[in-house]
């Protein structure tokens, strides 16, 4: 549990609802307190920092009441919908947020939050429930490496912290990366001694470990022998700095539909290999539900192909992008797989350059899965386009909302609204919209 500051004034607390972010909420005359680890009809015991009338930073709600922050002294009465955490490190390591949660109500507490994200949009649009695609865990994990007085530790941040937790496993992480904590921690004691602090990213591969250090600089000659020295005692694919490949033993490739996609050093991924898939699926269901056969998609915000990779067993593709290198991964994999109509690819910055109605026109599907910021400018092309189907995906329901309603008050109608939980005891979640135009008419193409 959190342990509140020396200045901090202990309150017992009714804890009334749940927080976006996972704390417990309990409803003052002062305003609401967020309590983290807290649970909705607990009586707790926490501790509030002292006012300070001189600090212009308190955080406001809608209505004006100061919110506050506490620290989770003791459950006095706990919830029947507390559970034991699974790891030993829950409450300090800010990793996780809902470890303490049952699982019934944390499908309820995400799904909510989309349901009242979108409320406050105005999007009026029923939610499916909560699909669960942890799977085997997260093959994606970065590291922090830290050295503090002669000793070098990498692990995760303290929540809303820059203390450093040192890590030795994560119930999380799929079982591939079991040694990634050691291994990054042999590799920080090379680099660290540098001064600078680091972040160290791993991902799990078909073949073995891939490496991308981050926060070191340009490597010179010697750190670059020595790395390579290291990738080979660690049986590492590859290993890069800042996204410079210093070595690479084997191909670190991930299979992605049909094909076999070798992704640039520090490159995109979704964060669990199940959670690509069931994105994937629930794109290629959405194509094959549509009324009108999909014979060309549009893949914006592309990377290097998760869903063009499989788009194109029915479709042909037109994949868009902004950084050049995924773009060439995803056309090597297109190129080197079997049974795949033909995918073309676009370097393009979408936020700046967005697909206008009459690029659109010739598309009869056109999927979007932009970074958290959204596709704002595209949804709003998207809104004035002709296209039968739109289907975005998000990883932020904030910005989900604002499209849905960007591409709604366009003409579109939602067809569905699909949660899914690829961030298991995180606030986080990816949403998969399915909209239609049900007066899109279809566009005459040039003859071949």
């Amino acid at each position: 549990m959190t342990m509140p500051s020396a200045a901090a004034t202990e309150q017992r607390l009714v804890i009334n609802r749940l927080g976006a972010r996972g704390d417990g909420i309990a409803d003052t005359q002062a305003g609401p307190v967020y309590v983290p680890y807290a649970l909705p009809g607990e009586t707790v015991r926490a501790g509030l920092p002292a006012p300070d009338p001189l600090d212009g930073r308190a955080a406001r709600s809608s209505h004006g009441r100061v919110e506050a922050r506490a620290a989770l002294i003791a459950v006095e009465t706990p919830s029947a919908e507390r559970r034991e955490p699974e790891c030993a490190l829950f409450t300090r390591c800010g990793g996780c947020a809902t470890q303490h949660m049952t699982p019934e109500t944390y499908r309820a507490w995400k799904r909510d939050n989309v349901v009242a994200t979108l409320a406050r949009a105005q999007v009026d649009a029923s939610v499916a429930p909560l699909v669960d695609a942890h799977g085997a865990g997260r093959r994606r994990v970065t590291f922090h490496a830290r050295r503090a007085e002669g000793i070098d530790a990498v692990g995760f941040m303290a929540a809303r912290s820059h203390t450093l937790i040192p890590i030795e496993n994560c119930p999380v992480l799929d079982p591939a990366l079991g040694r990634a904590p050691q291994v990054a921690l042999d590799i920080a004691r090379l680099l660290l001694p540098k001064g600078k602090p680091l972040d160290i990213q791993v991902t799990a591969t078909a073949g073995g470990l891939d490496i991308d250090v981050r926060g070191h600089g340009p490597a010179s000659e010697s750190i670059r022998r020595t790395l390579t020295q290291a990738a080979e005692r660690l049986d590492l694919a590859r290993l890069s700095v800042h996204g410079d490949r210093i070595v690479e033993r084997r191909a670190p490739s991930i299979t992605m539909g049909k094909g076999l996609v070798t992704p640039p050093a520090g490159g995109f991924l979704q964060a669990t290999a199940q959670g690509e898939e069931t994105l994937a699926r629930l794109v290629l269901e959405a194509c094959a539900a549509a009324p009108r056969r999909i014979r060309r998609a549009a893949d914006l915000f592309a990377g290097c192909g998760p869903f063009s990779l499989r788009l194109a067993e029915i479709a042909e593709v037109h994949a868009v992008e902004s950084a050049a290198s995924a773009l060439a991964a995803l056309d090597r994999a297109f190129r080197a797989a079997q049974g795949l109509r033909r995918i073309t690819t676009e370097t393009r910055d979408l936020f700046r350059r967005p697909l206008l109605p009459i690029e659109l026109a010739t598309y009869d599907a056109v999927v979007f899965d932009p970074p958290r910021a959204g596709a704002e400018a595209q949804a709003r092309e998207l809104a004035k386009s002709t296209v039968p189907l739109v289907i975005a995906v998000s990883c932020d329901a904030g910005t989900f909302a604002r499209d849905a309603k960007i591409l709604i008050d366009g003409g579109y109608s939602p067809v569905s609204i699909t949660p899914v939980d690829q961030f298991r005891h995180s606030a986080h979640v990816e949403t998969v919209g399915v909209f239609t135009r049900p007066d899109a008419r279809r566009s005459k193409r040039p003859r071949a």
